[in-house]
């Protein structure tokens, strides 16, 4: 088993340290984000290959990985252990999602846990529909990194580097895709697959506090939907991660597919990853009849 992730020396302690001159690029954001939708439609003068869409599937794929094994249960909620270099290697491949640096999205979603469905929720449904899947993200009250949530990763400078600097191995994943398969491969490799990201990413954030069953009496409004959880590799069995946060298995019965979490027993199998955490029996015991929502 490789030795686990150790705190390096940095001591971050404000957003600019975090975010760096990134914090002051709002209109290239919105820029690189709405230019990123648009290019997609440049899918009509490259064409489409088989190679072409099976790159485009890996890559969703795989960054969607990043985000639910990487950016959600691990920097986010730490339920299991790893490596610092394989820490390391989760961060680079979820900055490739273009959802910003591993500080930035585990420092808001642990505030979202803190304040769901509450004031001070950064993308609750209660705000409405637009605002809940993308309209927060132009909000300028999230832009900064909040430091003070995550003193444990922000003492690591290379993962404090990729904070600052997120947009770097996306651009460098832009090319290898273009390099790969030309035009072609770069929209359909990066762009289409990317915008299909984010856009099932904030699925969860829009949908799965409106849309499905709710085991778990919680202070929320979240919910299991078994169609989210294909698309996100487990992240639609929302209520029960809302019940019980700790867990790396969000899927907490057989019949609830989490391929996220399948993943993490087979790199665990492999020692990259150890000490996954699952749902106490007491938790398991504590769930009743599921609540069909009104909206579903």
């Amino acid at each position: 088993m490789a030795a686990p992730a150790e705190a390096g020396s940095a001591r971050i302690r404000t957003a600019t340290d975090a975010d760096g001159l990134w914090r002051r690029q709002a209109v290239l954001s919105r820029v690189i984000y709405w230019g990123l939708h648009a290019s997609c439609l440049l899918a009509l003068w490259t064409g489409v290959s088989a190679a072409d869409l099976a790159l485009c599937a890996t890559l969703f794929l795989l960054r969607m990985f990043a985000i639910t094994a990487g950016y959600h249960r691990y920097f986010a909620h730490r339920t299991y252990k790893t490596s610092r270099a394989f820490q390391f290697v989760l961060a680079v491949l979820g900055c490739t999602a273009v959802q910003k640096g591993p500080l930035w999205w585990a420092a808001g979603h642990r505030r979202h846990h803190q304040f769901s469905d509450q004031p001070g929720d950064m993308h609750s449904p209660k705000q409405g529909f637009w605002y809940a899947h993308q309209g927060w993200i132009f909000d300028g009250r999230w832009d900064d990194t909040e430091i003070g949530r995550v003193p444990d990763l922000a003492r690591y400078p290379e993962l404090l580097w990729l904070n600052r600097w997120h947009v770097v191995p996306a651009a460098l994943l832009a090319v290898l895709c273009f390099v790969i398969g030309g035009w072609s491969g770069l929209i359909w490799g990066f762009s289409i697959s990317t915008v299909a990201l984010l856009h099932v990413t904030y699925s969860i954030n829009s949908l799965a506090h409106v849309w499905g069953t709710r085991r778990y009496a919680t202070r929320d409004t979240s919910r299991n939907n078994a169609l989210l959880a294909l698309l996100t590799m487990g992240e639609g069995w929302h209520n029960n991660h809302h019940h019980y946060q700790a867990s790396t298995r969000q899927g907490f019965f057989w019949w609830e597919v989490d391929l996220t979490y399948y993943l993490l027993r087979g790199l665990a199998a492999l020692r990259l990853v150890w000490a996954l955490r699952e749902p106490p029996a007491h938790v398991l015991l504590g769930a009743s009849p599921p609540v069909r929502s009104e909206s579903a």
